[in-house]
């Protein structure tokens, strides 16, 4: 009796053993499920719940919103996102009083019809009723209007060309070092040296004190002097001859003053432009990028500018589309952040949004941006057609320019340092910008000519004083001389020997 007592104790113990090791089997399945489930949702949704202005989101309505993660739209910082979209989805909220979800697009697609004929990315979804509204760098075109309604554009844009700046540049001109100024600067320049070494030239033969005896002596300051004077300044070497008369040096420091700034102004200039590289981009329009041979280029797959040049009736337009069709698979990107990667790392260009490119023109400073900008368009808010949020979020939207808040985000989310680099374009320096130093040089040629004619008016009164002549009469006799060319002067003068044969 005490062996069937022993052996039915024996199998009930090891009854409950069984159980309880299978029960914590089941507990661990659920726990393990539990964390797979909380993970999946962590990289599905967002619960970002939006409050109104009272700070309460109880009883207001939840949108579903799908986006795609794009800097500086919307990005991950710290399990939560946030960006420009972020901030323009929570001032919508706090507006209209609603709550909300944020889901990212699944396939990590805009939207675009696929080979079966449905749409892909953040359209689908919501043509799918997986997502109330998209809010998103999505681009307002006719094929997805079709389908979806949009809302009012808040951030306009256009398809620009993006290029890294060592790959676009082009070897300097010979004449490059004429590039700091203008055209009009350089003949101002050459016009004011002439005119300040014909003053010098002038006054130095005015000025009594620059000779002693006008008639015996002859003048260091001729012409020619007068020019090598005038270059040697712009050199900031000194050269004979050398100013005796009051009028010659007050002409001659001006002079110096206005070349010490000149040669500032050109070497700040030419810094610049050395460091710029702005000017010595080769690819500067769409027709340049096709007709060059060295960069390839290519767009986001299944992105609005691609099916924009798809669409265009522009030849110029349609060679861009056949040559991104044809090499689809390696000129396409899907990302774009995959297209800057690839725009930094190789010899590609890439042609998308000016706005985003404008955007990694300023987080990275080896890029640039072409110049021409096409096919104007607009970012907007999609939602579903028969959606009776478009109304309200197309009012919000245009309340938010009106009162300067997307302006605000705008400059608040595309502050970098290299983004003042980028918007100070470097121009030749044009004459507007030296006037004032023009100026100074004309006062003070005025002042040279002035002060040798007063020098010559003292002398002059001094010597019909003497001579008991008219003053006018020894002014202008005294005139006369100082501007008689040299060899009339030596005609004039008869040799001592011939004179005592």
């Amino acid at each position: 009796m005490d062996k069937h007592l022993h052996f039915v104790f024996c199998v009930i113990t090891i009854l409950l053993l069984l159980g309880r090791s299978s029960q914590a089997g089941e507990e661990k399945l659920a726990a393990d499920g539990g964390a797979r489930a909380k993970k999946v949702l962590y990289f599905g949704f967002f619960d970002l719940q939006g409050t109104d202005s009272r700070g309460s989101g109880e009883g207001l309505p939840v949108l579903t919103v799908t986006t795609i993660l794009e800097d500086p739209y919307v990005m991950v910082r710290s399990s939560e996102l946030e960006g420009y979209c972020m901030d323009l989805l929570k001032a919508l909220a706090a507006m209209l009083h609603f709550s909300y979800k944020v889901k990212v697009v699944g396939d990590g697609q805009y939207g675009a019809v696929s080979s079966t004929g449905n749409w892909t990315g953040m359209i689908g979804e919501i043509l799918r009723a997986e997502a109330d509204i998209a809010v998103a760098p999505l681009t307002v075109t006719s094929a997805r209007e079709e389908v979806v309604s949009f809302t009012t554009p808040f951030l306009q844009t256009g398809i620009g060309i993006l290029l890294r700046k060592d790959t676009a540049s082009q070897e300097m001109s010979f004449f490059h070092f004429l590039a700091p100024f203008s055209k009009e600067t350089w003949t101002g320049l050459l016009f004011a040296y002439v005119l300040t070494c014909f003053c010098l030239f002038l006054v130095a033969r005015l000025s009594p004190c620059e000779w002693n005896e006008p008639k015996n002596e002859e003048n260091h300051f001729t012409f020619l002097n007068s020019l090598w004077f005038g270059a040697g300044a712009l050199t900031l070497q000194g050269v004979t001859p050398r100013p005796k008369a009051l009028s010659v040096r007050v002409i001659a420091a001006v002079w110096w003053l206005f070349t010490i700034a000149l040669l500032a102004a050109y070497i700040a200039n030419f810094t610049a432009l050395l460091s710029s590289g702005t000017e010595q981009l080769p690819i500067q329009t769409f027709e340049d990028l096709v007709k060059q041979r060295k960069l390839e280029f290519g767009t986001l797959e299944g992105s609005s500018t691609f099916y924009f040049f798809k669409n265009s009736k522009n030849p110029i337009h349609q060679m861009i589309y056949e040559y991104m069709d044809k090499r689809r698979d390696h000129v396409l990107v899907k990302t774009y952040q995959e297209a800057v990667q690839r725009v930094l790392e190789s010899d590609y260009a890439f042609i998308g949004e000016s706005i985003s490119q404008d955007l990694a023109a300023a987080r990275h400073c080896d890029l640039t941006r072409a110049p021409e900008v096409i096919g104007a368009r607009g970012f907007g808010i999609a939602t579903g057609q028969a959606s009776p949020w478009t109304k309200k979020l197309s009012i919000a939207v245009l309340k938010l320019r009106e009162s300067g808040d997307l302006d605000y985000l705008r400059n608040k989310w595309w502050e970098s340092s290299c983004l003042q680099r980028s918007r100070e374009r470097w121009s030749p320096l044009q004459p507007q910008a030296l006037g004032g130093l023009f100026l100074t040089l004309a006062i003070g040629l005025a002042l040279g000519v002035i002060a040798a004619v007063a020098e010559l008016s003292n002398k002059s009164r001094h010597t019909a004083g003497h001579a008991k002549k008219s003053c006018c009469s020894v002014f202008t006799e005294e005139m006369c001389s100082r501007l008689k060319i040299k060899g009339k002067t030596r005609q004039n003068q008869e040799p001592p020997g011939r004179a005592n044969a």
